[in-house]
C-alpha cells in the first residue's frame, strides 16, 4: 500500500459540515490501490459507547489519485474519527499521528471535527442551483434610448475597438426581456454600469451613479423589477479592487499629494503620480487609469461596503459578481459578505478568480466563483480536441475534490465570457463541437452562463473582439442553435437531477465520455462522441449487466436509467 499518497486534514476540502445534521469526511489515496476504506467514527467523550464504522465511496479519481468520501452525521454534533484502509494484503488504520498496524483505542491521537456549528455551514443560496445565467456586456447589448447615446457613437455591428462606443443601455435590456424569457434563463450577470469613462466600465468614477449613457437609477429599478416579476434574478459586477483614473478620491491625490485625506486609499509609491512608462502607483495590472484600492484602510473598507448595501436595499439586486476577486484581501471580502447577506440573505456572491479558489470558498466570503477551469477543459476536449476524454474526466474530477459540495454546486461554469474568444470561434465555426460544448455545460454539475448571442451564432476573437453588438436582424440570427440552447435550458429545468445531483464519469476513453447525474430517485445518463466516426460503448450496469450506447459523429445521448430502453434526447438531436 502506498502510504505516502494517503493524505486527509480535518476542515477545508476534506472535513466540512454539508448541512446542519451531516458532515463529508473524504481521503485521497494512490489510483487504484486501496480496496477497501472505512472511517471509524464517534462521540471522543464517550468512544466506547457511542462508536461506528461507515464504509467510504469511492467518489472520483483522476491519473494519479483516488479520492473518497462518506457522510456522516455525528453524535451529539461532535466528531473524532480514524481511516481503516485495505488493500488485498495489507491493512492499515490512519489518524491524526499517522498509520498503525492495529487499531488504536486512544482517542486523542485521532482526526477530529470538534463540533458541528450551524452558524459555521457554508450555505449558498438555494436559488442558485437552479440558475439559467445570462452574461450581458450592457455597452453592446442593444441601444434602447439614443437621447443618452455618447458622442460619436458609432454604427451597431461596426467592430469594436477598446475604445469606440455603440450606444448599448440598461432600457436596450428591458426592451429585449422577451428574448431573454423565451430563451428559458432566469438569472442576469451584467458587467459594470456605474459611472466610467471606458467602454468596458472596469474603471469606475462613481460608484452610486448608473452611468448616464446606460440610464440613471430609476432605468436599473425598472429592469430589476421587471426582471424579478418574469423569475429573472439580477447580479451587478462590483469592481472593489480598483477605480477609476477619474474616481473622485484618485483625482484628489493628484491634485494634493500626500496632503490629500485620501492619500492612503491607494497605494503610492512615490510623488508625483507618473502614468508612465508605468505608473508610480499600484493599479490593476500595469494600467495606470486602474488605480488599487487599499482595502485594508477602514474609510475605503467602509466607502465600498456602504456601495455593496446600497444597491441591495434601494433597487433589490440579487447579488455581487467580484472583480479582480483574489487580488483583494480576506478579511475584506469576509465583512463583504457580512454586510451583504445581512442586507439579502440569499444574495449570490461570485468571485472572479481564475485558479484554484479554495480559500475564498470555505463559506466566509465567496458562494461561488467563475469556473475557468471548466472553461478551459471544455475548450480543449470539445473545440480544439487537444486531449482525450480520459485527461478531460481525469482534470475536471481532480478539481471537483477541491471544494465542499455545496461550492460545486453553484460554481459559475463559462464556455467564454467578455474575457475570452467566443465559443463557436474557440470551435472554429464547427457547429457539431459546438453544440456537444454546450450540452455539456448544461447537464454538468455547477451554473450554466451564456455569454451574449452565443445562442444566436455570434462569433468573436479576443477582447475587443468578443465584445461585438449583439445581432438583432432575425435573418442574420442562427435559428438552429437559438432553438438547440431552448432545448437545453428546458432539458435542465425539467430534470432536477441535472441541477441538484451529484456527478461521475462512468466512462472516458478516446474521444467518448460518458457522465452520469444522479439522485436517490433519478439517473441520467449523458454520453457524447467528439469523433466524426461512429461510436460503441458498454456501460456496467447492476447485476453484471452491460447496457450499449451507439452514438452517431458527433453525436450525443441522454439516458433515463429508470428505463433503459426509453432514451430522451433533445429534438435538435437530428441536426448533428
Amino acid at each position: 500500500m502506498l502510504l505516502h499518497a494517503i493524505y486527509h486534514r480535518p476542515k477545508g476540502n476534506f472535513a466540512y459540515a454539508y448541512d446542519k445534521d451531516t458532515i463529508h469526511i473524504r481521503l485521497q489515496t494512490a489510483k487504484d490501490d486501496v480496496k477497501r476504506c472505512y472511517v471509524i467514527f464517534g462521540d471522543k467523550y464517550d468512544w466506547e459507547n457511542q462508536r461506528s464504522i461507515k464504509f467510504m465511496t469511492n467518489l472520483y479519481s483522476d491519473e494519479l489519485f483516488d479520492y473518497w468520501q462518506a457522510e456522516i452525521v455525528p453524535y451529539n454534533r461532535r466528531l473524532c474519527y480514524m481511516f481503516k484502509l485495505e488493500s488485498d494484503d495489507e491493512q492499515y488504520w490512519y489518524t491524526e499521528y499517522g498509520f498503525h498496524d492495529s487499531q488504536p483505542s486512544y482517542v486523542n491521537i485521532m482526526f477530529e471535527y470538534p463540533f458541528l456549528h450551524e452558524v459555521d455551514i457554508f450555505t449558498p443560496p438555494n436559488w442558485v442551483k437552479d440558475a439559467i445565467f445570462y452574461q450581458i456586456f450592457p455597452e453592446r447589448f442593444a441601444n434602447g434610448d439614443i437621447s443618452n447615446d455618447p458622442e460619436l457613437v458609432e454604427e451597431w455591428g461596426n467592430t469594436p475597438t477598446r475604445d469606440n462606443f455603440f450606444g448599448g443601455d440598461i432600457r436596450g435590456i428591458i426592451d429585449n426581456i422577451n428574448h431573454l424569457e423565451n430563451l428559458g434563463i432566469n438569472a442576469l450577470y451584467l458587467t459594470p454600469i456605474f459611472e466610467a469613462n471606458t467602454n468596458h466600465k472596469y474603471d469606475t468614477k462613481d460608484y452610486m451613479k448608473i452611468d448616464p449613457h446606460f440610464g440613471d437609477i430609476d432605468t436599473l429599478k425598472e429592469l430589476v423589477s421587471k426582471c424579478h416579476d418574469r423569475g429573472i434574478r439580477v447580479v451587478l459586477d462590483a469592481v472593489f479592487n480598483h477605480c477609476g483614473y477619474y474616481f473622485a478620491p484618485f483625482q484628489d491625490v493628484l491634485k494634493k499629494g500626500s496632503k490629500s485625506r485620501y492619500w492612503d486609499w491607494f497605494y503610492i509609491h512615490d510623488y508625483p503620480i507618473k502614468k508612465s512608462p508605468r505608473p508610480n502607483y499600484a493599479t490593476f495590472a500595469f494600467e495606470y487609469h486602474m488605480p488599487k484600492f487599499n482595502t485594508s484602510n477602514p474609510e475605503v473598507k467602509e466607502y465600498l461596503l456602504d456601495v455593496a448595501r446600497f444597491w441591495i436595499e434601494e433597487v433589490d439586486i440579487d447579488g455581487w459578481r467580484l472583480d479582480v476577486a483574489n487580488e483583494v484581501d480576506h478579511a475584506f471580502w469576509r465583512e463583504f459578505r457580512q454586510v451583504v447577506k445581512t442586507a439579502k440573505p440569499d444574495a449570490y456572491i461570485l468571485g472572479e478568480v481564475w485558479h484554484d479558489a479554495a480559500p475564498w470558498l470555505q463559506g466566509d466570503q465567496f458562494d461561488g466563483v467563475m469556473n475557468y477551469p471548466f472553461t478551459n477543459l471544455a475548450i480543449e476536449f470539445f473545440c480544439k480536441q487537444s486531449i482525450d476524454a480520459k485527461e478531460f474526466a481525469n482534470c475536471l474530477n481532480k478539481f471537483m475534490f477541491r471544494y465542499p459540495h455545496q461550492a460545486n454546486q453553484v460554481l459559475l461554469n463559462i464556455l467564454d465570457s467578455h474575457d475570452t474568444k467566443r465559443l463557436l470561434t474557440q470551435c472554429k465555426g464547427n457547429k457539431k463541437l459546438f453544440k456537444l460544448a454546450v450540452l455539456f455545460q448544461m447537464t454538468y454539475i455547477g451554473v450554466p452562463c451564456i455569454y451574449y448571442g452565443d445562442e444566436i451564432g455570434m462569433v468573436g476573437g479576443d477582447d475587443p473582439d468578443c465584445r461585438r453588438t449583439m445581432i438583432w436582424d432575425k435573418a442574420r440570427q442562427d435559428k438552429e442553435l437559438l432553438e438547440f440552447y431552448r432545448d437545453c435550458i428546458a432539458l435542465r429545468k425539467e430534470h432536477v437531477v441535472l441541477r441538484r445531483g451529484d456527478c461521475k464519469f462512468v466512462y472516458a476513453s478516446g474521444s467518448q465520455v460518458v457522465m452520469k447525474r444522479y439522485t436517490d430517485y433519478d439517473q441520467l445518463l449523458i454520453a457524447f462522441n467528439v469523433s466524426d466516426k461512429w461510436a460503441s460503448i458498454d456501460i456496467p450496469m447492476e447485476k453484471g449487466k452491460i447496457y450499449n450506447i451507439k452514438l452517431a459523429p458527433y453525436g450525443y445521448k441522454i439516458i433515463n436509467l429508470k428505463d433503459v430502453r426509453s432514451e430522451k434526447q433533445c429534438t435538435a438531436q437530428s441536426h448533428i
